[in-house]
C-alpha cells in the first residue's frame, strides 16, 4: 500500500483510538468506548505495516510527520481549536521531513 494511503488512514485510526481511551478515562465516556477505541489502534498498528520500506523505523519515522499533521488538524476540527502559524510552520517542517525520510534516493 502507498505510505500516501496508508500515512493519513494510519493517523485517523491512531487518533480515533487515543481518542476513544480519553473519552473513556478524561471524559467520563463509557467503559464501552475502549472496544472501538482498541479496534482503531489495531488498524493503526496494520496500516502502518503495509508501508513498504526496507526498514521499519524509516516507515515509522516519516509517518511521525504525518501524525503530527494529522493531531493539527484534528485538534482544529475536532476539537475547535484553530491552529495559528507556528503550529501550520512546524507541521509544514514535519512533512517536509517525512518526504525527505521515504523520497530520498538510497544507494545500495
Amino acid at each position: 500500500m502507498p505510505a500516501a494511503i496508508a500515512y493519513p488512514l494510519a493517523a485517523l485510526a491512531e487518533i480515533a483510538g487515543c481518542f476513544a481511551i480519553r473519552a473513556w478515562w478524561r471524559l467520563g465516556a463509557s467503559t464501552l468506548w475502549i472496544v472501538p477505541g482498541i479496534a482503531a489502534l489495531v488498524a493503526f498498528g496494520w496500516l502502518l505495516a503495509q508501508v513498504e520500506t526496507v526498514a521499519a523505523g524509516r516507515a515509522f519515522a516519516a509517518y511521525g510527520g504525518v501524525y503530527i499533521a494529522a493531531a493539527v488538524l484534528w485538534m482544529w476540527l475536532a476539537e475547535g481549536h484553530k491552529p495559528d502559524r507556528w503550529d501550520l510552520l512546524g507541521t509544514a517542517v514535519c512533512l517536509l521531513g517525512a518526504t525527505i525520510i521515504l523520497a530520498a534516493p538510497r544507494g545500495s
